[in-house]
């Protein structure tokens, strides 16, 4: 009987701090929007410099954040290979398993771009940090490959989920070409990352309150850079574009069944 009472206990409170986890998030969206993004535009330097320090901004705010759910008890994480991030030119893929995975990578990562959906940059808690860290839409494909492909050759770091959502839990992998034509037409450092949850939380399927029974387990586990020379080299370029994305898909459902097993 004490037992029950105590997990009942404990799932009411990581019902409660997951709820002040979400509210946090937003009202430090706003004070980012609102406090610190204008005080920093007022500091002299170009636009790169204005979009790096705004990027900075965000990195130490979803450090923060992410410290705050550890601390409350909501979950725990490990990173494993952290040293072969953060290098200039380097384009990120990573599978996205849960709705916090964008926070976790950039929380490690100072200056990272990455792609929007068109929807959040009219979400008045994402519309400050979006638009100040220079992040790219995703509402016209042709001009956000162009971009992601000038931001990674210019030197900077850019992360992309190329499954475009979260996964479905259950389901391989389904990724969208538009990864792999920006990694074949920057031809840059290309580095994968499998991300891990377990128990499975935040996912497309689940509202944020469904939360399970215990708290959650993330995993980043950094791989070993790809090679770009073998798919470089095809003709025509579609074809590349094909056998790259399947090596992908292969690779992080690999990967994926991989890292879940040894999780549970």
């Amino acid at each position: 009987m004490a037992k029950k009472l105590i997990r009942k206990i404990t799932y009411c409170w990581r019902l409660f701090a997951t709820g002040f986890s979400f509210f946090s998030f937003g009202v430090g969206g706003l004070l980012l929007w609102f406090l610190v993004f204008p005080i920093l535009s007022i500091l002299p330097g170009k636009r790169g410099q204005r979009i790096a320090r705004a990027q900075n901004a965000v990195h130490y705010s979803f450090y923060v954040f992410i410290g705050l759910m550890h601390r409350i008890g909501i979950m725990t994480y490990e990173i494993k290979g952290l040293e072969k991030l953060n290098r200039p030119g380097q384009l990120i893929v990573a599978n996205h398993p849960t709705l916090v995975d964008i926070v976790f990578l950039i929380s490690r990562i100072k200056n990272a771009n990455c792609i929007v959906k068109e929807s959040l940059w009219r979400n008045p808690f994402m519309r400050g940090p979006i638009l100040n860290a220079g992040y790219i839409s995703n509402s016209d494909p042709e001009k956000m490959i162009a971009e992601c492909v000038d931001w990674l050759q210019s030197g900077g770091t850019m992360i992309i989920f190329p499954e475009g959502t979260r996964s479905v839990p259950g389901k391989p992998c389904r990724f969208q070409r538009g990864a792999v034509a920006i990694a074949l037409q920057a031809n840059k450092i290309v580095t994968p990352v499998t991300i891990s949850c377990y128990p499975s939380t935040l996912t497309k399927a689940e509202q944020w309150y469904q939360i399970p029974e215990r708290h959650f387990h993330l995993a980043m586990h950094v791989g070993e850079d790809i090679s770009l020379d073998e798919y470089i080299q095809i003709q025509p370029k579609s074809i590349a574009v094909r056998r790259f994305n399947q090596y992908l898909q292969d690779y992080f459902t690999q990967q994926r069944e991989r890292y879940l097993t040894y999780g549970k």
